[in-house]
């Protein structure tokens, strides 16, 4: 009996799960045994029936329950736009509140061969939901003979997350590429905001990273004095946000697709840079 009512509602999708209890009354149907079920090749998931899963979560965020859900959030992303290209750079430390759970998470989320996406926020969440749009990039080749353009892309992951808004996501990314219209830079939360600018950096240590930024930033840099300052900037960003740390990893997206530059670890980056500053006369 068990085995066949998973079987038949692990097929539910949550819009069916989630009709409103009138219009089930009005029908006269039960909704355990009534519900459609969605067809072998709809993706969506699977949820208890009668759960609403927005007015399920108020309790734990905002209500009057004791129990609490709070993510604590730890990272430093940055992305910008420059004469040559994009340059992306990461850190990988991983936290789990004040615990440190990981050194070595990659948070550059390889798209295809000309689009990256990052990673901040809840790791799960970013990473299913940019898989999930490699997958629709890639349905979207094979159906128009071509490569989706940044903007498209963007604002494919922002519909699929802007459905689920209010039912615990937690994903602030940026989506980079090079398309016909050139570089493309887009920046992409889990409440559906999406915006085009020309620099981005998210997570907590985002504040220090934009201090560097701006102070070093030129859209007429050289390749070399790009990709420097997008470690510098991630590197004095784990240098001052507990949450942020490991190596920093560098991307630059060129027009023939993106290039794997290095992987620092932030530890040689501050013994190189204190050198720097002690030759350096005051």
């Amino acid at each position: 009996m068990t085995l066949a009512l998973a079987e038949r509602y692990s097929g539910l999708s949550f819009r069916d799960c989630l009709r409103p209890q009138e219009k089930v009354q009005e029908d006269g149907l039960d909704p355990l045994v009534d519900l459609p079920l969605l067809s072998s090749n709809e993706r969506s998931f699977a949820v208890p029936p009668g759960i609403e899963p927005v007015e399920f979560l108020k309790t734990f965020t905002s209500g009057n329950s004791g129990i609490k859900i709070r993510f604590a959030h730890g990272t430093t992303t940055l992305a910008f736009k420059f004469k040559h290209g994009v340059i992306v750079a990461v850190d990988s430390r991983a936290t789990a509140g004040s615990w440190i759970a990981s050194q070595t998470v990659k948070k550059v989320i390889e798209i295809n061969p000309y689009l990256l996406g990052t990673m901040a926020g809840g790791a799960a969440d970013c990473s299913y939901w940019e898989r999930q749009l490699a997958y629709e990039c890639r349905v979207y080749e094979l159906r128009n003979k071509e490569r989706i353009s940044v903007a498209a892309a963007s604002k494919l992951l922002a519909n699929m997350v802007y459905y689920y808004k209010g039912m615990g996501l937690s994903m602030g990314t940026m989506i980079c590429g090079w398309d016909k219209k050139g570089p493309g830079l887009y920046y992409v939360d889990t409440d559906g905001t999406r915006l085009s600018h020309h620099i981005f950096s998210v997570g907590s240590g985002s504040t220090y990273a934009y201090g560097v930024l701006d102070s070093g930033y030129s859209y007429e840099m050289s390749v070399e004095e790009a990709r420097e300052l997008g470690k510098r900037a991630i590197y004095h960003a784990t240098h001052r946000d507990a949450y942020s740390g490991g190596v920093v990893n560098l991307y630059h997206m060129l027009e023939t697709g993106w290039v794997k530059v290095s992987s620092t670890d932030v530890g040689q980056l501050h013994y190189q840079y204190q050198e720097e500053k002690q030759k350096t006369p005051s």
